[in-house]
């Protein structure tokens, strides 16, 4: 875990103001150990996510949260079909096949 002051020196372009406004919108939320706030290895590639958006790509902070909504539904899809597939693959073959079989042609 990282505290902010860690995480702010860790990314060149990462402005406090910006960080902290991210953590007021809830854009990436930062856990408690204590007084301090700390950032998960994944709210840090979150971090980096929202840098990336923001500076790189000039989008603005009003359309952060729907991007980010968008990748996050996006994640959260192919988890989704990931379980599916690994659900699939531990059945028998016939049920594999029968599957297959009635999935539209091309997919």
């Amino acid at each position: 875990m990282m505290d902010i002051e860690t995480l702010v020196a860790s990314i060149p372009q990462l402005q406090r103001a910006d960080l902290e406004s991210w953590v007021s919108a809830e854009l990436v939320m930062p856990g408690k150990v204590g007084p301090v706030a700390r950032f998960t290895e994944m709210e840090c590639a979150r971090v980096r996510l929202i840098c990336t958006l923001h500076y790189d790509l000039e989008i603005g902070a009003d359309t952060l949260p729907l991007v980010l909504s968008l990748i996050d539904q996006l994640y959260a899809s192919r988890q989704r079909l990931a379980s599916l597939a690994t659900a699939i693959a531990q059945q028998e073959p016939s049920v594999r096949e029968r599957i297959l079989a009635a999935l539209p042609p091309g997919s």
